[in-house]
């Protein structure tokens, strides 16, 4: 596999950034771990988004303070995911069903072992803010996500209904 970073989103990848949203939108996956990119008009846009939801204090009374990142592939420096980290989940979607971390990789770069690799060095990032464990959940039918979950540890927990779909569970001892 190629080896991939995590760095926070900056203008330095503005073009990436918008390719990876029409990516999605071309395919018509959803951008979880994006935050509001499906509705943002510029990177730049996204990326203040980013920055303000950083810090509790300028978080928005309706969100939770987080951390987002790009998993950039090191050898073109290209996009192939991009992930985030709620520092608490403290909110009635997130303490249901949203947990902690939410992720995507780019369509076009899927099966190749980037989700687990994000999800992993992410965990480090949970562990240095100090959380014990971290629940991470997924789509009932979502069985590439689950398998990234389970071999960063996750252990199966509970199912969930929402609006009719079901969504598994898992927490992550760190």
């Amino acid at each position: 596999m190629n080896e991939i970073k995590l760095i926070a989103p900056t203008m330095e990848y503005a073009d990436d950034i918008m390719k990876y949203r029409q990516d999605f939108l071309d395919s018509g996956g959803s951008l979880d771990g994006c935050g509001n990119l499906r509705e943002c008009s510029s990177a730049e846009e996204w990326i203040k988004g980013i920055e303000m939801i950083r810090d509790e204090e300028t978080c928005p009374a309706d969100k939770v303070s987080s951390d987002t990142y790009l998993a950039v592939r090191l050898v073109d420096n290209k996009i192939v995911g991009i992930i985030d980290f709620r520092h608490h989940i403290n909110h009635p979607v997130l303490g249901l069903w949203g947990g902690h971390i939410g992720y995507s990789v780019r369509p076009s770069e899927r099966r190749q072992g980037f989700a687990t690799e994000m999800l992993r060095q992410n965990l480090q990032n949970c562990k240095n803010h100090g959380l014990e464990k971290v629940m991470v959940t997924c789509n009932y039918d979502n069985i590439a996500s689950e398998k990234t979950i389970i071999a960063n540890g996750g252990k199966f927990e509970k199912e969930v209904c929402v609006d009719g779909k079901r969504i598994k569970r898992y927490w992550i001892q760190l």
